[in-house]
């Protein structure tokens, strides 16, 4: 596979605060993405350095190019979508849609304006008229209608009721994905979206604590539940994290074969959210 994002010690300071500290990752072609932290953790500081919107330390490349130094380059090749949709209030849905065509050369009106047919929203109605969900509909329906090689998503159905957000990567994954496109997406409702994955990073106080493909996490991780003696034969393999429910520990392992667990309780996967919070409880040990 190709590597379309490379970070090698990437670091970013805001005087004496260390926002992103020493990353390196790589981000291949035709992936799907979950950039998962806490507030703060330093997602948006890299989302950022990635859009060339902050400069930063150490080397970044995203598609062969300097982010910072050839952004309006790089930039036809990207589309974004923020938490906060910001849209002129004045301005006509047909309007922007006039605007988009104007200044992307890779923009399809007609692809547009089959996808807004699908939504109920109007080609004469202005974006103060738009509920949230709407506005977000309308981003997602310019955003599929350009040809881009990568799509950045910062919580982008933050606010949104659960069956805007279903929709939302419904449409994404039905109309938009394909393995020429890669996706970036960083979100707190992490049970939504860990079916839709193909990789996960978490990030926390500017490190990061997990770079994984989906599908090597059955292989790494594995979650026990087991009581009494059981669950005491269990604990000498050192869990990285614990719990109690219904009566049973709840055993988090990293790295240890699940033979080593045979008969000593039930064992599944971790969730993403069960996983995300293990570690960064551990890394604040």
């Amino acid at each position: 596979m190709t590597s379309l994002v490379s970070a090698q010690g990437v670091t970013k300071q805001f005087g004496s605060f260390t926002a992103v500290d020493n990353v390196s990752f790589e981000i291949e072609a035709g992936k799907i993405l979950g950039l998962i932290g806490p507030n703060g953790a330093g997602k948006t500081t890299l989302l950022k350095a990635l859009l060339g919107l902050t400069d930063c330390e150490g080397k970044l490349s995203v598609m062969g190019l300097d982010p910072f130094r050839q952004r309006k380059k790089l930039m036809q090749n990207i589309c974004f979508i923020a938490d906060v949709a910001v849209l002129p209030r004045w301005i006509r849905v047909t309007q922007l849609l006039d605007y988009v065509q104007a200044v992307h050369p890779n923009f399809s009106r007609k692809r547009a304006e089959e996808l807004l047919l699908q939504t109920k929203i109007k080609a004469n109605s202005k974006v103060k008229e738009l509920s949230k969900g709407m506005v977000t509909q309308l981003h997602l329906s310019i955003i599929m209608s350009i040809d881009a090689k990568l799509l950045v998503l910062d919580e982008p159905t933050l606010g949104l009721d659960i069956i805007f957000r279903k929709e939302f990567y419904a449409n994404l994954l039905n109309d938009y994905f394909d393995e020429e496109r890669t996706i970036l997406v960083t979100t707190h409702q992490v049970e939504e979206i860990e079916n839709l994955l193909t990789d996960i990073m978490f990030i926390n106080d500017g490190k990061i604590l997990l770079n994984s493909p989906m599908e090597a996490l059955a292989d790494n991780y594995v979650e026990v539940a087991a009581s009494g003696e059981k669950a005491n034969l269990a604990r000498q393999f050192g869990p990285i994290a614990e719990g109690q429910m219904f009566g049973k520990s709840i055993m988090l392992f990293e790295g240890v074969s699940r033979e080593h667990f045979e008969g000593l309780g039930d064992m599944r996967t971790p969730s993403v959210a069960d996983l995300f919070v293990a570690k960064v409880k551990g890394a604040r040990k």
